[in-house]
């Protein structure tokens, strides 16, 4: 099971990465420490030699616990809502919880990455609209529409957030 020693969160203060695995720990009420990696100062320093011994793939964040070192947001938030105790992250139920799974894939994996430092510095000029034909490509379902407004009317009172999941109510009949 879980030991008692503080995490460590190395990651960007501007990477939507770290900020999803600081709002984990937050909800979870997990006190941790940080390392600032800084993806623009000395070229990135998540490409030094220390940072890459630490994360192979270069990227933030990378979470030092339990005595081991994990890497990618979700794979993060998914073993700590797995070994700590508090609020639960994702929902009992294996349907509602593949739900949430698939909207959180769809950020991760189909809008992220492409709006990452690194993929738009290989664009060239037209990064702005490239990055955003793909941003908007993933917003558009009518599902996503009204995840995103309900986590921005509910994060607006974080005692009613703190027990809820916005998901399953986006999921349910309005």
């Amino acid at each position: 099971m879980a030991t008692q020693t503080k995490p460590v969160l190395h990651g960007y203060f501007r990477s939507s990465c770290s900020w999803r695995v600081r709002i984990a720990f937050a909800l979870k009420g997990i006190e941790y420490d940080q390392v600032p990696v800084n993806l623009i100062k000395d070229g990135g320093q998540q490409l030094t030699e220390e940072y890459t011994t630490l994360n192979p793939m270069q990227q933030v964040p990378a979470v030092e616990i339990d005595g081991t070192t994990l890497s990618q947001s979700l794979a993060v938030i998914q073993y700590i809502d797995e070994t700590r105790p508090g609020p639960r992250l994702l929902p009992a139920d294996p349907k509602k919880r593949a739900q949430v799974r698939m909207i959180s894939d769809v950020i991760a994996s189909g809008i992220q990455p492409l709006q990452n430092l690194y993929v738009i510095q290989k664009i060239g000029t037209e990064k702005v609209q490239w990055a955003q034909h793909f941003i908007d490509r993933g917003f558009k379902g009518w599902w996503m529409f009204f995840f995103i407004v309900k986590v921005i009317v509910y994060s607006r009172s974080i005692k009613y957030y703190s027990r809820c999941f916005c998901v399953i109510q986006l999921l349910s009949p309005f």
